[in-house]
């Protein structure tokens, strides 16, 4: 086995590209070739100032004013061309809609597995259910749910919610939308402290369910706000009132400055101009970034079933890598 006692660098510019030699005791040698493009591409200084994923942030105006178009499920299954697009506006928005769906759970799960992997959790692969109260969670009433990200309690959030309303007789249960990095990045431009606070404090978010059928106990730690550390780029966003446990591992004073931070980010949450409605009906699929935006609904009567999952969010942006965008 050969052992390299050192090494040394030497740089020599024949015009394009920049050689790079490396020079070691014994046989052989090994030459490696860099352009000056991909060295000035790959530099910390432009990857500091680089955006890792574009975005359009959106209140309930912007996106209406900007009109996305949805995809029709017969050319989204069949055409990438239509994927491409679906992918984008996802991208860009955080909820992107596919139309004229079968109302099957079948159906849905084509749908979804067209763009990743289907996350299979402790609620199941494919879910479907009504407000049975099946479960220890009140997305299984007609309670009118606020604004919330999901599974805040994993580790790892999912990245992707997926529903499809499949039958509602009865009134009300539309769907509430709203773009959390909007925001948070108003909060961050109108109170910066506030904004490194709620990126800076790891808190605890814990679901607890004791029924006869299932039994867990997840606990997930995150800071409200995660952000890349070279370039502040919000990236995650936990945020659900309902899962939140005890703030118990950290200082009083910081406690009370978060609490104030967490105050200002919900006003900006539930300012009525940030809310954006949608009416799912049998047949319209609607994908939700669950690291950015955030759902709720209001109260409904009568019998409603919904279906859905949960996606990998590795996969979903493998996809659109692969189709030449950039995530």
């Amino acid at each position: 086995m050969l052992v390299a006692l050192f090494y040394t660098h030497h740089f020599v510019l024949y015009n394009n590209p920049l050689h790079v030699f490396f020079f070691f005791i014994g046989p052989g040698g090994h030459v490696s070739k860099y352009s000056l493009s991909w060295l000035a591409e790959n530099s910390y200084e432009r990857k500091k100032k680089a955006v890792v994923q574009p975005r359009i942030l959106w209140s309930s105006s912007i996106y209406k004013d900007a009109n996305v178009p949805t995809s029709k499920w017969s050319e989204f299954m069949s055409h990438d061309d239509e994927l491409k697009k679906f992918l984008r506006n996802y991208l860009l928005y955080g909820i992107a809609f596919v139309d004229d769906v079968p109302p099957t759970v079948e159906a849905t799960e084509a749908v979804t597995q067209r763009v990743s992997l289907i996350r299979e959790t402790t609620y199941g692969r494919m879910w479907s259910f009504t407000s049975d109260f099946s479960r220890g969670d009140t997305a299984y009433s007609q309670l009118a749910l606020d604004r919330h990200t999901d599974t805040s309690y994993f580790q790892e959030p999912c990245g992707i919610q997926v529903f499809h309303c499949l039958k509602h007789e009865g009134t009300g249960g539309r769907t509430l939308l709203v773009d959390g990095f909007h925001a948070a990045e108003t909060l961050r431009q109108r109170s910066p402290e506030s904004f490194s606070l709620l990126a800076g404090v790891p808190i605890s978010h814990e679901y607890v369910e004791n029924t006869d059928s299932h039994r867990n106990h997840m606990t997930g730690i995150g800071p409200v706000l995660s952000v890349y550390p070279w370039n502040e780029e919000l990236y995650l966003m936990r945020y659900n009132n309902y899962d939140r446990s005890v703030i118990n591992t950290v200082a009083h004073d910081t406690v009370r400055q978060w609490y104030a931070a967490h105050r200002e980010l919900t006003k900006e949450l539930r300012r009525p101009e940030n809310e954006l409605w949608v009416k799912l009906s049998p047949g319209k699929v609607i994908f939700i970034d669950n690291w950015r935006v955030l759902h709720g609904r209001e109260s409904f009567t009568g019998l409603r079933q919904l279906c859905g999952c949960y996606l990998t969010r590795d996969d979903v942006l493998s996809t659109a890598r692969a189709f030449g965008l950039q995530a």
